[in-house]
């Protein structure tokens, strides 16, 4: 049983104050199960009621984990007054007041971004207590070399002395670029681009593809989002 104010749960799914959610509900506008409720403090349980709000496309739920595939250009936060943020591309049937994004992309790295209004699920995906591994294709500069992925793998150390966890990387190449996939579970400033600079390269570009075992919806283009579902939040941590 999950029970939660209705009051917070219209705000939540409406996109609305809980100040709004309490007038709503005033207005006689709330019914649950086919009643109509008038008390804001009503407590509704998540997995059982149902709850309908006139003028309002309401589906019941107490988060939302929403998959981005983040164009290169755009920052990772939720609001700045000069710069495109990550959270001006969430379409208005997706937005919430308390959206922010899970982690961080640097402002020219692409690829799969989580955005929600779950902390407790954030943190256990972006924490490198949980171990949940994340991972990206980097395009290097030049070569790999083999003695610098046994580096990258046994937890290299970057310039500045920081000592990053393992790694696992698998290079390959094609006839114009020098490619690695890398799987990191942990998130330090710029720290892909770090290690392969400790490891004397450069990342040209780079993209996430993959967290958890969650990857990257290929139909998503650029700049592009959906809601993902209970068991693709569940492949995360498998």
């Amino acid at each position: 049983m999950s029970l939660s104010r209705l009051d917070k749960l219209i705000a939540l799914n409406c996109n609305v104050s809980r100040k709004e959610a309490r007038e709503i509900i005033k207005e006689g506008k709330v019914n649950v199960n086919g009643r109509l409720i008038l008390r804001a403090e009503e407590l509704i349980d998540t997995m059982l009621d149902e709850v309908s709000v006139k003028g309002f496309d309401f589906t019941l739920k107490n988060h939302i984990y929403i998959m981005l595939n983040k164009p290169a250009g755009v920052i990772t936060a939720t609001k700045d007054e000069n710069k495109k943020t990550v959270i001006d591309l969430i379409p208005p049937e997706l937005s919430r007041k308390s959206l922010f994004p899970c982690g961080r992309l640097d402002k020219d790295t692409t690829g799969l971004l989580l955005l929600t209004d779950d902390g407790d699920m954030c943190h256990r995906i972006v924490s490198p207590n949980h171990c949940i591994y994340k991972t990206y294709i980097a395009v290097l500069s030049r070569p790999l070399e083999s003695a610098d992925i046994k580096k990258i793998e046994s937890g290299i150390i970057l310039k500045d002395g920081t000592k990053c966890m393992p790694a696992k990387v698998r290079y390959f190449t094609d006839d114009y670029s020098y490619f690695a996939e890398i799987k990191i579970s942990e998130g330090k400033y710029h720290q892909v681009k770090r290690m392969f600079a400790a490891a004397g390269n450069h990342v040209d570009k780079l993209k996430r593809i993959q967290i958890g075992n969650l990857k990257l919806d290929d139909s998503l283009a650029e700049g592009q989002c959906r809601e993902i579902t209970k068991e693709e939040l569940q492949l995360i941590f498998e």
